[in-house]
């Protein structure tokens, strides 16, 4: 036999048997991964009974830290920072009617400085309670006097003894402040005799309840509202 006749016999061979081969490697087809959100007409494009899709179910997203912070409630977001006040002020240092079984006339104003109380004292054995912020240690005082001079929206022109103290603690207080809702005297003032103190408002309410004041007597601002429109200049004012 002519070795022409041998590589045609060969080549005869090779060409029935690769079909064959290549048959077997690829008989069992490896599945096809496609992302869960592809539609299934798009999946059926793909033909033949042996496609088998895989799809893996998606998991959750966790938010990320940031996500967590933006979308935190509001109250917990501000108790969260360390140096914002808290807002809420005790329920017993809102205004109410009880009962007083003092000797003073109905119309008179009595502080209890210890226990951070302004009454008002009422007819009948009653008095309005409003819960007040009174002189921090060192400066607590009493006395009695009488309403003098009633401002609203009060200016603030700070005495120099404070200015100088607060100075020395790197505070530095302005020598005059136009009233109005960032003025620290808040929406009215009720001035006592001849003396700096007074009975004002304030732009800080979380102080109410604690002793904070140089010595001034502060509310709320909706409170001190409310005690400026009962009461008149003459008022006496017993501070204990």
């Amino acid at each position: 036999m002519s070795m022409k006749s041998v590589f045609l016999a060969l080549s005869v061979v090779c060409a029935f048997s690769m079909p064959a081969v290549a048959n077997d490697r690829y008989r069992e087809r490896p599945p096809v991964v496609v992302s869960p959100d592809l539609t299934a007409p798009w999946v059926m494009q793909l033909g033949g009974r042996q496609v088998r899709p895989v799809v893996y179910p998606q998991r959750p997203v966790r938010p990320s830290l940031f996500q967590r912070q933006t979308v935190q409630p509001r109250a917990q977001a501000v108790a969260a920072r360390p140096n914002t006040p808290n807002m809420r002020i005790a329920p017993q240092f809102l205004p109410q009617m009880v009962q007083y079984q003092g000797k003073e006339a109905p119309g008179t104003i009595v502080i209890d400085t210890p226990n951070r109380f302004l009454y008002l004292v009422m007819a009948d054995g009653k008095a309005r309670r409003y819960g007040v912020g009174v002189g921090k240690p060192g400066f607590e005082w009493a006395g009695t006097h009488k309403i003098t001079r009633k401002n609203e929206w009060p200016s603030w022109t700070p005495p120099q003894e404070m200015i100088t103290r607060e100075a020395a603690k790197g505070h530095y207080l302005p020598a005059f402040m136009e009233g109005g809702p960032q003025n620290p005297m808040g929406a009215r003032a009720m001035y006592l005799g001849s003396t700096l103190y007074r009975i004002h408002g304030t732009n800080q309410p979380w102080t109410i309840g604690s002793n904070n004041s140089s010595g001034c007597i502060r509310m709320r601002n909706e409170d001190v509202t409310d005690l400026y429109e009962r009461v008149n200049v003459g008022t006496k004012v017993i501070v204990i």
